[in-house]
């Protein structure tokens, strides 16, 4: 992956890795930031594995909002993450509609908010918006 990639690209390649398959929302986000990661990508990959559809297979957070949330912790050095996380949280939620997984989807709606690729790209924008 090249490195120095700005957010704006970053979230364009969140979104292609989601439409062409290559991960969960979750890992898609951080294979997006794959330059600034202290793992190896097989390792990223296994740790985020469980938040395919949500965690709790659409039951909880929006798995995209979560590998957000990962990455601003390896950005920020865990200085400042929960406020940042916070920030996040209400700025994909604008973006999206919620942060419920199954909400997203339109389970039981009728109404998708918002595709998986969107959430992915969105989940990126809002991490941006949130570092300052």
């Amino acid at each position: 992956m090249e490195e120095n990639l700005n957010f704006d690209e970053r979230a364009d390649l969140a979104y292609d890795l989601k439409s062409t398959g290559q991960g969960n929302c979750t890992q898609v986000v951080l294979k997006a930031f794959e330059d600034k990661m202290p793992l190896s990508p097989d390792d990223y990959m296994k740790l985020s594995a469980g938040f395919a559809v949500g965690m709790g297979c659409m039951e909880s957070t929006c798995g995209a909002l979560i590998g957000a949330v990962m990455v601003a912790g390896i950005l920020s050095e865990g200085k400042g993450t929960a406020k940042i996380a916070k920030s996040m949280l209400l700025n994909f939620k604008e973006k999206c509609g919620d942060t419920i997984c199954k909400k997203l989807k339109g389970i039981g709606e009728d109404k998708v908010l918002c595709e998986c690729p969107d959430c992915c790209k969105n989940a990126v924008l809002s991490l941006k918006e949130s570092m300052g």
